[in-house]
C-alpha cells in the first residue's frame, strides 16, 4: 500500500512555531478520529517556511484530504 505525505506549508517568520503547533493539533485529530498514523511532524524547509505534515495510507487519504485541507501532498518514501 502508497503511504502518502499530506502537507500544510506555513510562511513568514513564525512559519516554524505555527507548523510546530500544526503538528499538535493533527495529533489531536489523529488519537480523537483513531485514525491509523504513525508519522507526523514538522520541519523548517528555510528561515521563512516550514511544513507539519502527516503520513498516511492511499486508502484513507481523500476523507482526510477533504477533512483536514492540507496543502499539498506527495507520495512518501523514507
Amino acid at each position: 500500500m502508497r503511504k502518502l505525505k499530506l502537507i500544510w506549508d506555513f510562511r513568514g517568520p513564525d512559519a516554524l512555531k505555527i507548523a510546530e503547533h500544526h503538528e499538535i493539533h493533527l495529533k489531536d485529530f489523529i488519537k480523537i478520529d483513531n485514525i491509523d498514523c504513525q508519522i507526523t511532524g514538522f520541519e523548517a524547509l528555510n528561515p521563512e517556511h516550514a511544513i507539519a505534515f502527516m503520513v498516511v495510507d492511499e486508502a484513507i487519504m481523500k476523507p482526510l484530504r477533504d477533512t483536514l485541507k492540507p496543502h499539498r501532498g506527495q507520495v512518501y518514501s523514507n
